[in-house]
C-alpha cells in the first residue's frame, strides 16, 4: 500500500483561504473549525446551532451532508494546494443514526489524488465517537 501524501498546506493557510476565498462557509456563523491535519486526512468540527436542527431536535441531513462536503473539499486542498475551483462531481452518503445537537467531527481521508480527480472517504462522529454518517465522494481538480 502506498504511503499517504503529506499535506502541502497548513491549517492556518486553510483558515486564511476560508476567510478570503470561501467566506460562505460562515453563513450559519463560525460553526466550522479545523481540528487536525496529517498525511492523507483532515478532521473538522461542526458546532451545531438552531439553524442546523430539524423538528424534534435532530441535526438535519443537509447539515450533515454539507459538513462532509466542506471537510472533503479541505482535505483535497490541503494535499493538492489551494485550487479554489476544485468541485464535487459525485457524493454518496449513508446516514447511520440520528445526530443530537452538539459538536460533531468529520474526518476525511484522501483515497486517491490524481491529476484531475480526487476520491475521498468521509466519516462523521459525535462526541462519543459513535458514527453518525459515512460517505465517499469524487472531486474534479482544475488543471495546473
Amino acid at each position: 500500500m502506498a504511503p499517504h501524501p503529506e499535506p502541502v498546506v497548513t491549517i492556518p493557510e486553510l483558515e486564511h483561504f476560508a476567510e478570503t476565498e470561501f467566506p460562505q462557509i460562515h453563513q450559519d456563523g463560525r460553526v466550522f473549525s479545523f481540528v487536525d491535519l496529517g498525511p492523507g486526512f483532515i478532521t473538522m468540527r461542526l458546532d451545531t446551532n438552531e439553524k442546523h436542527l430539524r423538528p424534534g431536535g435532530t441535526v438535519s441531513g443537509p447539515t450533515l451532508f454539507t459538513f462532509a462536503d466542506v471537510t472533503a473539499y479541505f482535505v483535497i486542498l490541503a494535499h493538492v494546494g489551494l485550487k479554489a475551483l476544485t468541485v464535487t462531481t459525485s457524493f454518496h452518503m449513508n446516514f447511520m443514526r440520528k445526530a443530537a445537537p452538539g459538536p460533531l467531527f468529520c474526518t476525511c481521508r484522501l483515497l486517491k489524488a490524481g491529476q484531475r480527480l480526487a476520491v475521498v472517504e468521509a466519516s462523521i462522529v459525535d462526541q462519543e465517537e459513535e458514527i453518525i454518517a459515512h460517505g465517499s465522494c469524487t472531486y474534479s481538480i482544475p488543471p495546473r
